[in-house]
């Protein structure tokens, strides 16, 4: 692709959003980011204002989640790695927490954080301390496998043995010549939500392919067309730009059936040269270099949580 162009805390700009916006995958070898130096407080919105509710919806709404043998809620959120436990009693206090879906401005309140939902901003908060969930940059030329029989470089290779000793397992697959985002964990009913079909959770891809494809076209991939194997269309097919030998496209689609990117340029005859996946839902690979891992923050886990939660419940 080189050669190719193409058109917190208050106050502070939210680094998370910064890499909403950056969702590439730089050239191997490249380093830095918005990941290179995380803080929890990240969670934090900085466009988030205080939530003002009545008196009487307030007392409501603690004692409908309220339990005395519990962990009180500020202590529960400096935990999940959200803040210091005092700045998480002025979160409290100015309505920015739900348990449940209700809005607790009391920082007293207390409950049982494996029966609880708890949002901080609007954003999940991960309250189980024992998985771990791990962002993968994959480089092409990698089988999708712990191990391959042919010795050929596998996902296992990357793993240190912290890694190893929670047996992670990858989270759905990126065939041998697509490189980029690939998500690793040992919570399995995660897993099991982010790749079952009927789940349908969007995965955006950057995709190069040969030649000059028309804008026409994108509106044909995204209206839908007929495969082997079913109908399919884009949620979004965006063309970026083009040197007029290669194209730059942006795809976002929900399906997880084999090679189907590949297939659907295919179909419309544009082979795809090369292939990125950079973001599944709003998790995006950012900056982060290829061939490297790192544990994914509060707040991401906090929306894989909600993506899964939210395509079960539709």
């Amino acid at each position: 692709m080189a050669g190719m162009t193409f058109s917190g805390k208050p106050g502070r700009k939210a680094p998370a959003q910064r890499a909403a916006r950056a969702a590439r995958t730089p050239k191997p070898g490249s380093g830095g980011g918005p990941f290179a130096h995380a803080t929890p407080e990240r969670l934090i919105s900085a466009e988030a204002k205080p939530v003002k509710i009545r008196a009487d919806e307030a007392e409501s709404n603690f004692r409908s989640v309220h339990q005395e043998s519990g962990t009180r809620l500020q202590k529960i959120l400096a935990q999940a790695g959200v803040a210091s436990r005092r700045v998480c009693e002025d979160l409290i206090s100015e309505g920015r927490v739900t348990v449940d879906g209700k809005v607790i401005i009391e920082p007293g309140v207390r409950v049982d954080p494996s029966s609880v939902t708890i949002h901080v901003d609007g954003v999940r908060v991960t309250l189980d301390v024992q998985h771990r969930y791990v962002m993968f940059n994959k480089p092409a030329k990698v089988m999708t496998t712990m191990h391959d029989p042919q010795g050929r470089r596998c996902v296992g290779d990357y793993l240190d043995q912290s890694m190893r000793d929670a047996r992670l397992v990858h989270v759905g697959r990126l065939d041998y010549d697509t490189e980029g985002l690939l998500l690793l964990t040992n919570d399995g009913d995660l897993t099991h939500k982010l790749t079952h079909p009927r789940y349908e959770v969007p995965k955006t891809y950057l995709v190069e392919v040969q030649g000059q494809l028309p804008v026409k076209t994108a509106k044909v991939l995204q209206a839908g067309i007929e495969l082997d194997d079913g109908p399919i269309a884009a949620d979004r097919c965006w063309v970026m730009g083009s040197t007029g030998s290669r194209t730059m496209v942006e795809v976002t689609l929900h399906s997880g059936r084999n090679r189907i990117v590949r297939r659907m340029f295919d179909h419309v005859g544009f082979p795809v040269t090369r292939l990125v996946r950079t973001a599944i839902g709003k998790i995006v690979i950012g900056d982060q270099p290829q061939g490297t891992l790192r544990d994914l923050e509060t707040q991401e886990i906090g929306h894989l949580q909600d993506l899964a939660g939210s395509a079960a419940d539709g």
